[in-house]
């Protein structure tokens, strides 16, 4: 090593040595002998340390501990030994003054001094010694230990919790029961409890009936340990972020589930759950588990338990089913609701929807059976077709059942729950339903289906289906429901809540409303009036919104047809509806722009499900090709009745749960809030028209009934459903009336009904109207309705007086009485090659080309059956997008009034 680098020795007071050491005269490594003065940096001296002894070299760490010891940190002693300096300074401090002797400054490079260390704690947090961000850094022995202490505490409740968790006993679990209330706070119905189930042992389920469930549910379930961890992490997952709750991922699971009575889904209950599952897991036998889950499982038909099941679906003891009833009964435990043929609650809870997705398991559950090894191909093979199940039962009898299933809709809607989760009970439910107006709409409807119909003598008579409902304007709620000939009587479709009914030219209304928020391509947009003028002539050529003829499938010019022939010539809007004219609705609907009618139309309530979606860019749309339900139709004349405000309707007002013996009130029950639908002057103008329709027009069956009244007739294409929509300021109330074959769920034709050739609103759902609207009024003070003030500009005006021959009066009876709706039947075929513009009043357009309609519909624009062409959907128009499937009068045809 070269001299200059090399360090003289040093004193031993001085230097950086002494200042690590803290004491004085430490010899060894790099220190001088303690003998040493005149050091130029004085020296640190060691109490208890006799000069001249020497101390082997102890490092950095001794000489921390024994400058602690001493009283300070790597500072100066006190009272050192003759010429010592007065305070060596610190690490890259000088020294003090020194004494006699002293060399000067000193050049130790020490620390600076730190504070004393406080007093010792049990949890060293925030850490003593660490400053800033560091101190709230747990070391590896504080995190280590947490960790400890947190998997001990876990398995201590654990424990605690898995000895205090009992097995459930399927004996008692028995659902408790839902009771629903009348408007006035009188029961209506009781429904669910316990009583149907009874327990049977393991050697009374046929091993298939046992193996199908495995096989479709659980197929580890022989080995596994009865929890499924990525399934419990799934639902406390969707738990805390709002998502939606789900069941059991095993069998075991599934039989803690229903037979634990608390549905209430929260992360306390759902870890009751999970320890309930792994005790039963570890403590009772396979079989057993297996039994109970059968026992305890809701099958529909209010069958509780495989026993019972068997009894409601094939009327025998579960010990006889055969392979293919027992794979049936697997697949309803996917979910009742939307599985068991009969139908359920809901929009997709249809009879023909429910029917498709069981066959559709069953036949999946079979195949899997076969694909786990738990059924042979050959028995697989052997199997047989879908069972046949016998007529369901009901207690609910008459129109409460329907009544029951639309509160239940409207409750598992609310409350985000299943219906099977609702069948646990406990709930009270107070419905809006009006009990003697129930009474009211169900007794007018039996009084014309007796008069009207024999189907022991007229084969047409057979599968005529009734629906209608009653609705509070001003509020929203649901008073009365007709949906059929009663549950009791195996009708368990709701015909008050069918969504597949065309509702015809009760349709028109919307159209026209359209018209007079939004304008029309003639108008610049401006609003127009009812007194405008539209081309009412049979046969008519569409045009779109550029005054371009729509094109049919067949690429010439689409032509539209009424049910009548007659040639109307140019007529108001006012006077189209009131003789429920086809054409004028038709061009107006393009005019305005079909979006802007579904527009307005949603904005009172119809559903968007509800609108055809086949012909949402055809111009048939205008023409009631959608199908919304009887209960929607009358919530909708609602707003024409209320001015234009609009209510969503409901049936349930309160809803309370018992809970260990505590009734609990339910906040998702509140009224419906206020809406805007349109503007007063729009709906009162509606209703205006609505009167004449009444007055003078397809609707005047009514007009004697002695109250404001407004309203609105419907038939659809062939006579499939016949509708009448009309209100008061109290009620509004819609009814329906079509045909359907059960077995294919598809509507039918009603001509010959009743020994009547054509059937119209204006008749029999005319007539229900007027038998139920004249009792249910009684007792109230009928409102009138409000004046409605001029609205909008007339188009289509001819600029001179027409001569009488060049147009139709406007007031001129329809060729049909306008107690029914026009003839179906044109009268010849329009001359080939004469067309009028839709508003040249000098042309008398007797409807055009060859290819005009016929009686049977079969070309284009047919009414009465024009479902084999499809009009090409309009260009430049607003909503006028891409033509769907149907005829020139739609999906069915061409609805007429």
């Amino acid at each position: 090593m070269s001299e200059h680098r090399r360090k003289p020795p040093q004193s031993q007071g001085g230097g950086r040595a002494a200042v690590r050491r803290g004491v004085t005269g430490s010899s060894g490594r790099r220190a001088a002998p303690r003998s040493a003065t005149g050091s130029p940096s004085g020296s640190y001296g060691s109490h208890g340390s006799s000069a001249g002894e020497e101390q082997p070299y102890e490092g950095r760490a001794a000489a921390r501990r024994a400058a602690q010891r001493s009283g300070g940190r790597r500072r100066a002693a006190e009272g050192a030994g003759v010429g010592a300096g007065a305070g060596a300074g610190g690490r890259r401090g000088g020294g003090g003054p020194g004494g006699p002797g002293a060399g000067g400054p000193g050049r130790g490079r020490g620390r600076g001094a730190e504070p004393p260390p406080g007093k010792k704690r049990i949890i060293d947090y925030p850490r003593y010694g660490k400053a800033g961000w560091r101190k709230f850094v747990p070391s590896w022995k504080q995190v280590t230990g947490t960790f400890i202490a947190f998997c001990a505490a876990v398995m201590v409740a654990g424990g605690i919790a898995y000895a205090l968790v009992e097995i459930p006993d399927v004996k008692k679990a028995e659902a408790q029961t839902n009771v629903f209330y009348w408007s006035n706070g009188k029961q209506m119905a009781a429904t669910g409890g316990g009583q149907n189930r009874q327990i049977i042992g393991i050697d009374r389920i046929p091993e298939h009936m046992q193996l199908a469930v495995i096989s479709a549910e659980n197929a580890t379930f022989k080995e596994d340990s009865g929890i499924d961890p990525m399934g419990i992490g799934r639902a406390v997952f969707n738990m805390a972020t709002g998502g939606e709750t789900q069941g059991g991922s095993t069998i075991t699971q599934q039989f803690v589930k229903n037979t634990y009575l608390d549905q209430s889904q929260t992360l306390t209950r759902k870890a009751r759950e999970l320890f309930i599952s792994i005790k039963v897991g570890a403590e009772m036998d396979k079989d057993d588990v297996l039994a109970g889950y059968l026992n305890a499982a809701y099958y529909g038909r209010n069958a509780y338990g495989i026993q019972s099941a068997a009894q409601a679906y094939f009327d025998k003891d579960a010990e006889k089913l055969t392979l293919s009833e027992s794979a049936f009964l697997a697949s309803v435990l996917k979910g009742p609701n939307l599985y068991n043929p009969d139908g359920g609650v809901g929009p997709n809870a249809s009879s023909k929807a429910n029917t498709k997705r069981a066959k559709e398991r069953w036949e999946w559950i079979l195949d899997r059976m076969v694909e786990t090894g738990n059924l042979s191909k050959e028995k697989r093979a052997n199997a047989g077709d879908f069972p046949t199940l016998v007529k369901q039962k009901s207690s609910l009898s008459g129109q409460t059942g329907y009544l029951v299933d639309t509160a239940k809709d409207y409750v598992t809607t609310k409350l985000k729950i299943s219906p099977e989760e609702l069948e646990k009970g406990g709930y009270k439910i107070y419905t809006t339903f009006d009990k003697k107006k129930v009474g009211q709409m169900e007794k007018a409807v039996e009084k014309t289906k007796k008069a009207f119909l024999d189907p022991d003598k007229r084969d047409r008579d057979r599968f005529v289906q009734f629906g209608a409902a009653s609705v509070d304007p001003k509020s929203g709620a649901l008073v009365a429901i007709y949906g059929g000939e009663g549950m009791d009587e195996g009708h368990y479709t709701n015909n008050a809540n069918t969504r597949g009914v065309p509702v015809g030219s009760t349709w028109k209304p919307y159209v026209l409303a359209a018209a007079m928020k939004d304008g029309t391509v003639k108008s610049g947009g401006a609003p127009i009036s009812p007194e405008s003028l539209y081309n009412g002539n049979d046969q008519l050529i569409i045009n779109d919104q550029n005054g371009d003829p729509i094109k049919d499938v067949n690429g010439n010019p689409f032509r539209q047809k009424n049910e009548s022939d007659r040639m109307w010539g140019k007529v108001t809007l006012r006077k189209a509806m009131e003789q429920s004219i086809n054409t004028p609705f038709v061009q107006l609907g393009i005019d305005v722009g079909l979006s802007k009618t579904r527009d307005l139309a949603a904005s009172t309530g119809i559903l968007e499900e509800s609108f055809d979606k086949g012909n949402l860019g055809n111009a048939s749309f205008s023409l009631g090709t959608s199908t919304p339900s009887a209960i929607r139709m009358a919530d909708s004349y609602g707003t024409f009745a209320n001015e234009g405000v609009h209510y969503e309707p409901y049936s349930v007002t309160k809803v309370t749960i018992t809970k260990d013996g505590q009734e609990e009130v339910l906040p998702e029950f509140q009224k419906p809030k206020r809406q805007s639908a349109m503007d007063a002057d729009i709906a009162n103008n509606v209703t205006d028209v609505l009167q004449d329709v009444i007055k003078t027009g397809t609707g005047k069956k009514i007009a004697d009934i002695g109250f404001p009244v407004a309203g609105k007739t419907g038939t659809t294409d062939k006579n499939k459903s016949a509708w009448f929509v009309g209100y008061t300021r109290e009620l509004s109330t819609s009814v329906t009336l079509f045909r359907t074959d059960p077995k294919e769920g598809e509507l039918l034709s009603m001509n010959g009904t009743g020994g009547v050739p054509s059937i119209h609103g204006g008749d029999i759902p005319a007539q229900i109207w007027k038998d139920y609207m004249a009792e249910a009024m009684k007792g109230m003070t009928p409102e009138p309705f409000p004046e409605a003030e001029k609205i909008g500009e007339i188009v289509g005006k001819p600029t001179a007086p027409p001569s009488p021959t060049e147009t139709a009066d406007p007031e001129d009876s329809a060729t049909a009485s306008p107690t029914e709706e026009p003839s179906s039947s044109p009268s010849g075929e329009p001359s080939p090659g004469e067309t009028c513009d839709p508003f040249d009043w000098k042309c008398k357009d007797t409807g055009g080309a060859t290819d005009g309609g016929t009686t049977d519909g079969t070309t284009d624009g047919g009414t009465t059956g024009g479902e084999t062409t499809t009009p090409e959907p309009p260009t430049g128009g607003n909503g006028n997008g891409t033509g769907g499937d149907g005829g020139g009068g739609g999906w069915f045809g061409g609805p007429t009034g």
